[in-house]
């Protein structure tokens, strides 16, 4: 039996690796107590036989498995840090850690391959597909749980159902308390019964930290590199990774009135784009709203000195800063030249001094320390 995930988040405050946190300190002790009790337990998944298939055996009764755990909170408040640390010492050989999002491309792909072999529409591929799950691995760990597709919603419920029936314990990680997920979204109705089901099986721990560890780290002379020198690219990379903190980083999209907003990087609320990406393509308002509400930090390569006639550019960058200002988006970018000599000359440069304004106000302490507005 391994020490467990209290003893290794002691371990890290004794070597300095992180500061005592009360909160994180109850989330370690929950994981602690779910570490313990998996010790006794694994769930009777797997074949029986034909015998048990034609009903001439009769099943052992199945172990009741543990709660699980549904952690949530702020960004950068430590969840993923806590749940790897129990996924690490918990000695469960069939268990898989998973970015909640590949999990269900996962699901997605199982069902695509299972509707391709069988001749009948109608075909049920979710009892299957959850089956197989659950006799790879009866432990799940998911990382940051969110709910935004309607074709996710809608088989969400079925599948957890099933694979709690095989006894699979879940721990997840989520931004949202259960009763938000999927908030707003199509046809919601039909996905409260998995938030119920979610309040049911697992133990719902808020992790109320008042400490976003991910940009303490950051100071107000950080966020903005300028004049950029030959080196900005590699700190921009540093403080990308600071601040997505080994979460899984991939190209995203996001949708506004049937416009898709490609994104080159994304991962744990923070978004990476170019300039160009924001600012020379026809983005509108809504669009930077959509940006600003859905990720919590924007990280944007080089910002150049603009030329007297790109006043599109200059006045779609000043609506990016007007939309990121009102929600308390954190900006981190690197800037050919001093923001307030961006844009000075054109038929713009009156209004364009609000966004040089802002953005000094966005590179303050206080600023960094608000928290975000969805």
């Amino acid at each position: 039996m391994t020490d467990g995930p209290l003893s290794r988040y002691r371990a890290k405050i004794t070597a300095g690796e992180l500061s005592h946190d009360p909160m994180q300190e109850l989330c370690a002790e929950k994981l602690q107590s779910l570490f313990k009790a998996l010790n006794h337990y694994e769930p009777h998944t797997g074949s029986g036989g034909w015998r048990e298939r034609f009903g001439l055996t009769r099943r052992r009764e199945e172990p009741e498995p543990p709660q699980g755990l549904y952690i949530y909170g702020e960004v950068g408040r430590g969840k993923s840090m806590l749940m790897d640390l129990f996924y690490e010492t918990v000695a469960v050989d069939r268990k898989r850690r998973v970015h909640f999002h590949d999990f269900m491309q996962d699901v997605h792909d199982r069902m695509h391959r299972f509707r391709k072999t069988k001749s009948k529409d109608d075909a049920d591929p979710i009892p299957p597909i959850a089956k197989d799950l659950a006799n790879d691995a009866w432990l799940l760990c998911f990382d940051e749980m969110q709910v935004t597709d309607i074709t996710d919603a809608m088989i969400l419920g079925r599948l957890f159902e099933q694979l709690f029936d095989h006894g699979v314990v879940i721990v997840t990680t989520s931004n949202r308390m259960p009763d938000d997920l999927y908030k707003d979204g199509l046809q919601r109705q039909n996905f409260l019964p998995f938030i119920d089901m979610i309040k049911q099986k697992l133990d719902v721990l808020e992790l109320a930290s008042p400490t976003d560890y991910r940009m303490r780290n950051l100071t107000a002379a950080d966020v903005f590199l300028f004049p950029a020198r030959p080196d900005a690219k590699a700190k921009i990379d540093e403080m990308f990774a600071t601040v997505t903190e080994g979460a899984r980083v991939a190209p995203d999209s996001l949708t506004n009135k049937g416009r898709k907003i490609e994104i080159s990087a994304a991962g744990a609320g923070v978004a990476r784009f170019t300039f160009d990406e924001l600012c020379t393509k026809p983005l509108g308002p809504g669009d930077y709203i959509a940006i600003a509400t859905h990720f919590h930090t924007i990280v944007i390569d080089l910002i150049p000195k603009l030329p007297d006639s790109r006043r599109d550019w200059a006045k779609r960058f000043g609506t990016l800063i007007d939309a990121m200002y009102e929600h308390k988006t954190k900006l981190i970018c690197a800037i050919e030249c001093d923001p307030s000599e961006i844009y000075t000359d054109g038929d713009y440069s009156f209004e364009f001094q609000r966004t040089v304004s802002r953005m000094t106000e966005m590179r303050s302490q206080e600023y960094l320390d608000m928290p975000h507005l969805t």
